[in-house]
């Protein structure tokens, strides 16, 4: 049975797919939940237009990440930690507290975003590199720093 994808389906396809499936998947469960539709001459028109808006979308997207990425570029953000009388860090810095420190900033990244080489223990100045979706990659320096409210 073959069948245009309406929505995206676990290891079968994404919206405008043409799949060929079971008749009993297709019947039973493509159909019902409308997560597909008939392979017809019109549906295959409209699945066309489909693949152009999703074409446009991810250019938006795209375009949105890029201006994301140029925006980030040379910003710079401090994380206050405690540290102990030698100046080490009693935890270190995380993906979670980067995102925190750049959401007061303005930026919404979320913490899957970030990429560390490694873990930060130590007060200093890092390079961060954080993947934006489609291949978009931004670094911003962060700044480990000594909380001072004892």
């Amino acid at each position: 049975m073959k069948l245009i994808l309406q929505e995206t389906v676990d290891n079968l396809g994404g919206p405008g797919d043409l799949v060929e499936v079971k008749a009993g998947y297709g019947r039973n469960f493509l159909l019902p939940q409308g997560l597909a539709v008939v392979a017809t001459a019109a549906n295959e028109l409209m699945v066309e237009e489909l693949q152009a808006k999703r074409a446009e979308h991810e250019e938006a997207a795209k375009a949105a990440a890029q201006a994301l990425a140029a925006s980030l570029s040379g910003v710079s953000v401090n994380v206050k930690r405690k540290v102990s009388e030698g100046d080490t860090l009693y935890g270190s810095v995380t993906a979670a507290d980067i995102a925190e420190a750049l959401a007061e900033e303005g930026f919404e990244v979320g913490k899957d975003q970030i990429r560390l080489e490694h873990a930060i223990k130590a007060l200093g100045v890092y390079e961060v590199t954080l993947h934006l979706p489609y291949g978009v990659e931004a670094t911003i320096k962060l700044w480990v720093v000594k909380d001072e409210t004892e």
